[in-house]
């Protein structure tokens, strides 16, 4: 049986492309000249990325790998596809938008978030998502969000780059 918010071979999935439009449209009224984005690899550092060309920003992104924060390290070890974190700036006091795919159960965010503070104290931090499917186990929401949806446990909601660069949605079942 297919679940109302489960998408399906005759309900496509959103356009990613025109969802990081809209997501800057939903940033770009209050952003401020200290505003510098910070993207979790790997569909968050592709949508940061795409963020500050459609923003016109003149830094570019930081890119967090969050591997050797995560709560589970201990139990998964580390993944074979472990990026360096890259930030080109100055995270103290700055206004930080952290950027990311998938909002699910927060654990991501939380350790992105304590990754940042070993760089420094930003004035603030808010969250930007292409999706929120909800689930959430601990308590973290986005201040940007263009797609709300609920999804079993068992599916997989993951944004892919094709070889010219355009992002898309994928879903996986793990039943």
């Amino acid at each position: 049986m297919t679940s109302p918010h489960l998408p399906s071979p005759l309900s496509p999935l959103p356009d990613a492309e025109a969802q990081c439009r809209a997501l800057a449209d939903l940033i770009r009224p209050g952003l401020t000249p200290d505003a510098a984005l910070v993207g979790i690899f790997s569909g968050g550092a592709w949508i940061a990325e795409r963020l500050a060309q459609l923003l016109g920003l003149p830094e570019e992104a930081g890119m967090l790998d969050i591997s050797f924060y995560r709560d589970d390290f201990a139990e998964k070890g580390l993944h074979s596809q472990v990026r360096p974190t890259q930030i080109p700036f100055d995270v103290n006091d700055r206004r930080l938008i952290l950027v990311d795919d998938v909002l699910y159960t927060g654990r991501t965010t939380r350790a992105a978030l304590n990754e940042l503070f070993d760089y420094g104290r930003p004035a603030a931090i808010e969250l930007a998502v292409l999706a929120d499917r909800g689930c959430r186990e601990l308590p973290v929401a986005p201040n940007y969000c263009v797609w709300r949806l609920e999804l079993p446990r068992s599916i997989g909601l993951i944004l892919s780059r094709d070889d010219a660069g355009c992002l898309f949605w994928e879903v996986e079942d793990h039943a």
